[in-house]
């Protein structure tokens, strides 16, 4: 019997990459907030996260996206850009005169956001880790 890594499998490997992506942004946040006193420090963050980047990455196939194939489906929003990692800097009009552009409010609403997306990611994993070991598991073993 042949066993399956996790990342062979499309919704796995993009809930991964989505946690991690999180956590990175997490990483980048906090950083901010410890600048906040900083003299001419400008906030960072990262781009937003595209599972339609990631589903077009390479090495995995487009099959982890679905079709719209009747009318009446609900199309995806594909307005984000594609996903990264680095670092972009934000241009805030809220600079204080030693030129620092923090504003604490809205990373501390950017880091809760953040946290909230990271342990829906986390779980909806682990559900799915859950199910695949229900359907691999022999009928009428408890």
């Amino acid at each position: 019997m042949a066993v399956m890594d996790s990342g062979e499998i499309p919704l796995l490997a993009m809930l991964r990459d989505r946690a991690s992506y999180l956590s990175n942004r997490q990483k980048v946040i906090a950083e901010n907030v410890a600048n906040a006193d900083t003299p001419k420090f400008a906030p960072h963050d990262l781009k937003p996260f595209s599972f339609q980047a990631r589903s077009q990455a390479p090495g995995l196939a487009p099959a982890g996206v679905q079709a719209m194939t009747q009318p009446s489906h609900m199309q995806g929003s594909h307005a984000r850009g594609p996903s990264g990692a680095k670092a972009v800097t934000i241009h805030d009009s809220e600079t204080t005169l030693d030129g620092n552009s923090v504003v604490l409010e809205e990373e501390m609403m950017k880091m809760t956001d953040s946290r909230m997306n990271y342990d829906a990611a986390i779980s909806f994993y682990q559900k799915s880790v859950d199910l695949l070991r229900m359907a691999i598991r022999k009928p009428g073993a408890g």
